[in-house]
């Protein structure tokens, strides 16, 4: 028997509106991790930090597929986790166990997202990691920081050893698990686990052709790509592709924003 999709009143009144932007991002950001089908049945997060003191997250209802997430029924918690305000939703120990980590120990991530895609999986299970293959992958790969599989990341303790590994990097391959990034807001996060998912993908497909079939670089070639693609991804993203990506779901379906 089909199951009734609990709603949630608008919470556009009840918040700042800086609150509320970020809101309407981060649902965007979740509905375009469906339309491009890296969402994971109800699985992996996508969370942005609250403006303000008190040190507020939020982050998906973990019973809500991808394509249902709404600004309003994001659920916001605190850093340890407990929601901080009224919502019909559960949260997820394990989102919550990579992400505030990263949300509490760089002023920066602002936003942070995970993922658990295929090709994201496979090239975590690869030695070399992602490879110098193609553009999208040297201008990203410079950026990329690696952590060692632990299980599932049930384990505070684990924030700690994740923060070291992360270091200033903007983006994280788990190994055996997944991809992730952060950026200063959710459409710079997002372009980065864009890129970063791009690149994860064109391996994967170079590699099914054989290993001796590869063609490489010049040499210095991915380093100045990868210095190309510092800074640049971020003005991409807020002034070109997120603006851009935002249009595309309000053609596509605009009921994220309630």
């Amino acid at each position: 028997m089909a199951t009734v999709l609990k709603t949630v009143d608008s919470v556009r009144d009840d918040v700042s509106p800086e609150e509320w932007a970020i809101r309407v991002d981060l649902a965007a950001a979740y509905r375009l991790v469906a339309h491009y089908g890296w969402d994971d049945l109800i699985f992996t997060h996508l969370s942005a930090r609250v403006p303000g003191p008190e040190h507020h997250f939020l982050i998906n209802p973990y019973n809500l597929m991808f394509e249902e997430i709404t600004a309003s029924s994001l659920v916001k918690i605190d850093v340890e986790g407990r929601p901080v305000m009224p919502t019909p939703y559960l949260t997820n120990p394990a989102g919550f166990t990579i992400h505030s980590a990263l949300h509490m120990a760089r002023e920066d991530a602002a936003a942070v997202m995970h993922l658990h895609t295929p090709a994201g999986q496979a090239v975590s299970a690869q030695a070399e990691g992602l490879m110098p293959l193609t553009q999208t992958a040297m201008l990203i790969r410079d950026e990329i920081a690696y952590h060692e599989f632990e299980g599932v990341a049930l384990d505070l303790d684990e924030r700690e050893r994740l923060v070291a590994d992360m270091g200033t990097k903007d983006a994280m391959i788990l190994r055996n698990h997944g991809t992730l990034a952060v950026g200063r807001n959710v459409g710079q996060c997002f372009i980065k686990l864009y890129f970063l998912e791009r690149a994860c993908e064109a391996q994967i497909m170079a590699l099914s052709g054989g290993v001796a079939n590869l063609y490489h670089p010049n040499q210095g070639a991915p380093e100045k790509t990868a210095e190309q693609g510092k800074g640049g991804l971020a003005m991409v993203a807020d002034r070109l592709a997120w603006p851009a990506l935002l249009r595309k779901m309000d053609r596509l379906d605009p009921s994220y924003r309630n």
